[in-house]
């Protein structure tokens, strides 16, 4: 499997946007993502159904982190075949991660916004750069609560075995 790219992401915890607000500025995509047991190769590994009004795509991701923004990313587009099997080896100390991911295009630049079933008042908005020194300019309506690329426990995976709780100011 070749390197699709060098993936630098920065990631804030946000308060959870207006919902209206989002369906009429966002692309929206409902998400279940299963984590993988890992093979040894160092790779995190992971597959995801994304359903929108075109219907359903299915991946396969690998990915290797360099930095705190920074990861080699493998990802390539999968059967439903193939998918159900690769379920078959999910990581049972891994919950399967459900969300509703909007895909927001603000001055030229591309934010995503996951909603949770497991928080009420807060989401996750993340976005890629070409380097990991590039300014951002952020939406207006998005109230970030604080950036969170350095945090692992606001990591999909780690989401996947434990989700932070705390009491929101």
């Amino acid at each position: 499997m070749a390197c699709n790219c060098l993936e630098i992401e920065r990631k804030f915890l946000i308060r959870k946007p207006d919902k209206k607000w989002l369906e009429t500025e966002a692309e929206g995509w409902d998400m279940v993502q299963t984590y993988l047991i890992k093979d040894g190769s160092g790779l995190n590994s992971r597959v995801r159904k994304s359903s929108g009004k075109g219907g359903s795509v299915f991946t396969h991701t690998q990915k290797r982190h360099i930095s705190a923004m920074s990861r080699e990313e493998y990802e390539r587009e999968i059967s439903e075949e193939e998918y159900n099997k690769l379920l078959l080896t999910a990581d049972p100390k891994r919950r399967t991660i459900e969300k509703r991911r909007y895909v927001l295009m603000y001055k030229d630049q591309r934010f995503e916004i996951d909603l949770f079933p497991f928080w009420s008042d807060r989401a996750i908005m993340e976005i890629e750069l070409e380097r990991e020194d590039q300014a951002v300019d952020f939406p207006p309506e998005i109230n970030i609560i604080r950036e969170v690329t350095e945090d692992r426990r606001y990591t999909n995976s780690s989401l996947a075995r434990e989700i932070p709780m705390e009491t929101l100011d």
